[in-house]
Order: structure tokens, then sequence, then C-alpha cells
């Protein structure tokens, strides 16, 4: 029997925000398992805590329905608030397949009754490439150009970002899923800007997700796409909206910090923990 919660990232309502489950004591099961176990939950990821093996607070390991991540924004950060309240602290070291990253957790209290926290968190560096099948990615999504250059940035995941040129038409994308399944290993992030923040959407058949409703490993990679480009500041924390097309309202923060030739990322929101339970496993 494993405990786990269900932990709303980048939100603190219910309903709203991208679930995570969270599975505890988790050093017993195998990696297929916590693979079939994600496929049931039939959540974009689910996150499975053992015990600490490099000094950190705990070890964290990640599955979508389909694959293992070696870093995820929401889920980690999920993760973290659920990690805080067992725990009881308010800085973590959450070991994963990608190193080991620290959490801040900041404003815990209660609204009707869960827990809510602000988390903050440090975003691994990015590898960043022009994206080699632009042409076919805009093709499956149906737009006709790109306001900035289509680059693909892996921080595990490997997101590729493309400019939409307004909202009207980022709310109206309705991409070939079949012909955008082709582009393996990635995530479609589509962006535009709208007034005092940025709106985002995702799409990614190869990570099991037709629509992403909040894609914490994207805030800070987008944050640096922008501020690379001119369109924004290093060290400018960036407002970011995501899943309101798919009624689930998301609000993120990026930011990138340029040391030199070195970049550093940084994401936060906030998370409430809305169901618990057990699985017979």
């Amino acid at each position: 029997m494993h405990r786990y919660v269900i932990v709303n990232a980048f939100s603190d309502r219910v309903l709203a925000g991208n679930p995570v489950a969270v599975f505890f004591d988790c050093d017993d099961l195998e990696p297929e398992i916590m693979q079939r176990i994600a496929a049931e939950m039939r959540l974009s990821e689910s996150t499975f805590v053992s015990c600490p093996r490099s000094g950190g607070d705990a070890h964290v390991r990640i599955f979508t329905p389909v694959n293992e991540l070696g870093f995820a924004g929401h889920p980690l950060l999920g993760t973290a608030l659920a990690l805080s309240l067992r725990l009881k602290k308010t800085t973590l070291n959450i070991e994963t397949a990608k190193g080991i990253f620290p959490f801040t957790l900041e404003n815990a209290r209660l609204r009707s009754d869960l827990p809510v926290a602000h988390v903050d968190m440090l975003q691994p560096s990015p590898i960043i490439q022009p994206y080699a099948q632009a042409e076919a990615l805009m093709l499956a999504l149906g737009v006709s150009h790109s306001t900035l250059p289509i680059e693909q940035y892996d921080v595990g995941p490997r997101h590729v970002f493309v400019g939409i040129t307004d909202i009207q038409t980022l709310a109206a994308l309705n991409p070939d899923q079949r012909a955008l399944a082709q582009h393996e290993n990635m995530a479609a992030l589509c962006f535009c800007h709208d007034g005092n923040y940025w709106r985002l959407r995702m799409f990614s058949p190869a990570y099991g997700v037709v629509e992403d409703a909040a894609t914490g490993s994207a805030a800070g990679p987008l944050a640096l796409h922008l501020a690379r480009h001119g369109w924004s500041d290093f060290d400018q924390p960036l407002e970011i909206w995501q899943g309101i097309e798919i009624g689930h309202p998301s609000k993120m923060y990026g930011m990138a910090h340029r040391d030199g030739g070195t970049y550093r990322l940084y994401a936060g929101g906030q998370a409430i923990q809305v169901a618990q339970g057990t699985y017979a496993i």
C-alpha cells in the first residue's frame, strides 16, 4: 500500500492549475510499476518519492503516462508542497535524475481547509539549439510563421518555442496531433504577449499530453528565450498564464539570470493539495 496525494501546481484553487499525483515511500517499487501507475493515473505526470541517495531531502522520479523524465516543473513544484507538509520543512533539496535542486516555500496557509503555499525553484541550465524540423512543426501547429526563431531548450524535457502573433490566433490553435506526434521527445510551446503578462500553450503527443495546463519546466526557458532575443530583460520576473483554453487556468513566474556565458533559470507559483488516498500495490 502506498499513500499518495494530488497537488494542483501553479494555482491556489481546486479544479485549476496542473495536478500531479505524488506517491510516497516508493523504494520498493520497480520503474516498470511506477510507469504503469502513472499510465493509470492519467495525469500529465506522477512522481514517486523515495529515500535520499545524495544528501538531499528526498529522491524523486517523474513519469508521464508514456515515459520517464529527468526533470519537470509542475510535478516537482507540487511534490515540494507535499514533501514540505510531510517533513515540516520550508526549504528542500530534491534529488532528480538531472541533479539536486533547491526549493523554497513561503506564505503557507489554508484555503478552505486545504494546504497552500508559494513555491520557488531553481531549474536546470538548458542546452539551446535551433529546431531542425521547424517548418514541419509549424505545419503541424497550423501557423505560418514564428515571431522569434524556433529554438529548442533541453532541460530534461525538450521545449521548442514558437511565437504567435496575437492572442486570438493562440487561443484558436488546433494542432494536427498525428502530425505533431512525428516530432519525438519534444513539446511544442506556443507563446504570445498579452498586455502585462505572457500566454502559453503546450502540445506534446511525444510526452503523452494532448495539451498541458501548466508546463513549469518551460517557465525559466521562456524567460531566457525572450531575454536572449531582446523581448524582455534578464533578472526580470515574467508572469505567464497557461491552461486557459482547457479550463485549468495556471499562473507561473519565470526568470533568467545571465552570468557571463552561463544562465540560471528560476520558476515559481502557488500549489494546493486537493486530494489524498492509498494505492493498493
